[in-house]
């Protein structure tokens, strides 16, 4: 495979998330994320319309188009991007099913952004070549198998101290490892992207969430990875992670 194909999308969230975070009820949430159903429970005639039966709505139109997608070859092309939007998915169903309808739409936010993003790469990619599966599945399932520890290694809650750009312990521990795992696997590269909540003022927000993204690169750099197979951007609060509305 190309180079192109071997990216990953690190996201790094900005906001604090401790005293502010919102939990699904008792089975719905935590590893169950991972097996989510492709249907919810049905709409009965007398039920009244709501803003999640919208959000629900907005699910299948973003299913649907990564479903297209993956026909048209992304899986193939760009097998890391269709592992983390199968992730985002199945979280965004989970979401909707424990009734964190604000979790559920920024995520749909995110995961329209993220569809488009890979629609444009794709329709780049097949004007000048053509998508197909590669000659080594078995491999190939590997190196997905490893994107996929990436992913949940590294998304994570309480990545930062509050309004810093200071590493928590713990989040610092999930860098060596990922650093660990990219070192056995030099194909791969990795892209920080910072993000804001809504709070504070845009120049802040931007200073900030630019700031985090840098910092996650300078520890994976010191936990010995190299700094050209690492790149930043920063989305400020355009395209928050979380709200930023509760105290925290």
């Amino acid at each position: 495979m190309r180079l192109y194909y071997r990216y990953i999308a690190l996201l790094i969230a900005t906001t604090l998330t401790l005293g502010c975070t919102s939990y699904p009820q008792q089975g719905t949430g935590g590893l169950a994320e991972s097996y989510a159903s492709a249907g919810f429970s049905p709409v009965m005639p007398d039920e009244p319309l709501g803003p999640e039966h919208g959000l629900r709505f907005d699910w299948q139109l973003a299913k649907l188009h990564l479903d297209a997608l993956i026909r048209e070859g992304a899986k193939w092309c760009f097998p890391a991007a269709v592992v983390q939007a199968l992730e985002k998915q199945n979280r965004i169903a989970r979401e909707l099913e424990g009734g964190l309808l604000l979790d559920a739409a920024n995520d749909l936010v995110i995961q329209r952004n993220r569809l488009n993003r890979l629609e444009q790469q794709l329709d780049y990619v097949t004007s000048q070549t053509r998508c197909a599966p590669p000659s080594d599945q078995n491999q190939l399932n590997q190196q997905l198998a490893i994107v996929d520890k990436l992913f949940n290694l590294l998304n994570v809650d309480n990545q930062f101290a509050f309004n810093s750009i200071e590493i928590n312990p713990k989040f610092m521990g999930h860098l060596a490892q990922a650093t660990h795992l990219l070192n056995e696997y030099p194909m791969l590269s990795v892209v920080v992207t910072g993000h804001a909540d809504s709070t504070g003022s845009e120049e802040h927000n931007n200073k900030l969430a630019k700031g985090r993204a840098e910092q996650v690169k300078r520890y994976l750099t010191i936990f010995g990875l190299e700094a050209k197979r690492v790149s930043t951007q920063s989305l400020g609060d355009s395209l928050p992670l979380y709200q930023g509305d509760s105290p925290a």
